[in-house]
């Protein structure tokens, strides 16, 4: 028999996906009333409908006087994490899409590509990019517009031939598609005018993205992009707080923007951000930013490194991680037994049998998204990277790793791509990084944040980043596939050598690194995108 009754089971069938089975989807309208109920749910023996019955139903308010009584009464935040809130933001330079993405806990993000869609269109005559309100006020205002419009003009005006340059070096009758009888054959033998489509289309989008790919090192960090925001209430608190707390002027405005429409659906969740308590964290964050400085300024000098770089500069000793490794493997399987008394006999194991069983380990690995398991998280490695901004944005979207960065400036120099070269543009790639140096120089003695708007994709940009083995093979393995940008994937490769040259008993376990080298790197990809269009 039901718990509840044919009018109750109505009522609640618009509030859940079912009245009367065990499983249920909570499909009530308001995201404040979901997280309420999930939240109430841990705090009485009642089932979650009836609590919703007995609860809800009659009190329009009870989830936002719920949360206000849990969040700010009694402090109890991990509660805001059963809110979800979804934003897309749009018109936002790559200075704050960054800073947007450094939170690495409770939220997914999907930026626009520079690989797939070209940033030469413009908007009631200007290109897209951010005219940033605090330089707007200073005398170097023209000057940084000068040095944008230069960088888009340049970006813009040699899509075509770069286009053209790539498809003219690398001819589409150099590639095999599949056939209507299924075989792969090179374009010129494909007589199906299907097919050839489909073939052109492969073709067309993997040298496009290609051209892009070359092209986008001239774009200066303002350009502005859009991005798509998924995250829990907690993690919108915090960062609105980070927000609200930065020396930015468009930061700050996002801060406001992104609350008002947050105050939409969970209000509840992000109403600390900014109120007396967001306040004192903004304070707490400023604090120390201004104590780190002051440490970097009185104790740490030398020069700013010239051009790229891939270091290891932290990794243990490899007898021991392999140990804690193999103790880790074996603890959930040797139950009633310490990880100490386990970690003290594995010891004594030969190492060629410890190397035997992280090959086992490796074995039953059949693709790279077969991760390893979590005892692989006792190896850490820490990189010294230098690499070009544009490639540091591909790497910075893994999120399961410490990654500390500093300001973008061109203390580092730049880095040119090969087909740059091959086009024959370097004066007018250049040109365009003089400029922007130049007027950077200027805006950074007085505002060293803001002028990190007017520096191109192509300048050299420092971060570390430390990680355990386990999120090194995920990163790894998938920055050197063979789609990936040429400039991600030689240092992926890098990193990869540096961890097998410390590691190589360990390093087994990276199965599926790819260490060729590519020329039409999207090919294989859009030829897999296009096969599956093909079937639907």
């Amino acid at each position: 028999m039901s718990e509840f009754s044919k009018n109750e089971r109505k009522i609640l069938e618009k509030h859940f996906s079912n009245s009367d089975k065990n499983v249920f989807a909570v499909i009530t309208p308001r995201q404040v009333d979901r997280g309420a109920l999930m939240s109430r749910y841990s705090r009485t023996d009642k089932s979650m409908r009836k609590i919703f019955l007995d609860e809800f139903l009659k009190n329009k308010n009870r989830g936002e006087e719920f949360y206000d009584r849990v969040l700010l009464e009694y402090g109890d935040d991990s509660v805001a994490e059963l809110g979800i809130g979804q934003v897309a933001i749009e018109g936002l330079s790559n200075i704050a899409v960054k800073k947007i993405e450094d939170r690495r806990i409770g939220f997914s993000y999907l930026e626009k590509s520079s690989r797939y869609v070209s940033w030469d269109k413009k908007i009631k005559g200007k290109y897209k990019f951010l005219y940033e309100p605090t330089i707007m006020k200073t005398k170097f205002a023209d000057e940084y517009i000068e040095a944008c419009n230069l960088d888009f003009e340049i970006y813009s005006k040699n899509i075509e031939p770069m286009l053209k340059l790539i498809r003219e070096r690398d001819s589409i009758n150099n590639y095999k598609f599949k056939d209507k009888d299924g075989k792969e054959k090179k374009f010129n033998a494909i007589n199906d005018d299907k097919v050839r489509k489909s073939s052109m289309r492969i073709y067309n989008a993997a040298t496009k993205a290609k051209a892009l790919d070359a092209l986008r090192s001239l774009l200066p960090a303002s350009a502005l992009t859009n991005v798509g925001v998924t995250g829990n209430g907690r993690a919108f608190e915090y960062l609105l707080s980070i927000l609200f707390a930065s020396k930015l002027k468009e930061e700050n405005n996002l801060a406001s923007q992104i609350k008002y429409e947050l105050d939409t659906t969970i209000k509840s969740f992000v109403r600390r951000s900014d109120d007396k308590y967001g306040k004192i964290l903004q304070n707490y964050l400023n604090s120390i930013k201004k104590s780190a400085q002051n440490i970097a300024k009185t104790s740490i000098s030398g020069t700013p490194i010239k051009g790229k770089m891939v270091k290891l500069v932290e990794s243990e000793n490899e007898i021991k991680v392999v140990n804690s490794v193999l103790s880790a493997i074996i603890y959930e399987q040797a139950p009633g037994i310490s990880f100490d008394k386990i970690l003290q006999q594995v010891k004594k194991i030969p190492i060629n049998k410890k190397r035997k069983i992280i090959l086992e380990m490796t074995n039953l690995r059949k693709n790279r998204r077969h991760r390893p398991s979590r005892a692989f998280e006792m190896a850490e490695y820490t990189f010294d990277l230098v690499t070009n901004f544009g490639m540091f944005r591909d790497f910075h979207r893994h999120r399961a790793l410490t990654l500390e960065r500093q300001l973008l400036t061109t203390w580092h120099g730049f880095d040119m791509p090969q087909e740059i070269k091959d086009l024959g543009m370097q004066n007018e790639f250049k040109e365009c990084m003089s400029s922007t140096e130049k007027v950077f120089k200027k805006i950074q003695k007085r505002f060293p944040e803001e002028a990190q708007y007017v520096v191109n994709f192509a300048y050299n940009y420092p971060y570390m980043m430390k990680m355990n083995m386990r999120e090194a093979v995920h990163m790894i393995e998938l920055r050197t596939v063979p789609q990936g940008h040429q400039d991600y994937r030689i240092v992926a490769q890098k990193m990869y050598q540096a961890i097998n040259k410390k590691h190589p008993i360990l390093s087994n376990i990276m199965k599926f690194v790819d260490m060729n080298k590519y020329e039409l790197e999207r090919f294989e990809s859009e030829k897999r995108t296009e096969e599956k269009r093909n079937k639907k």
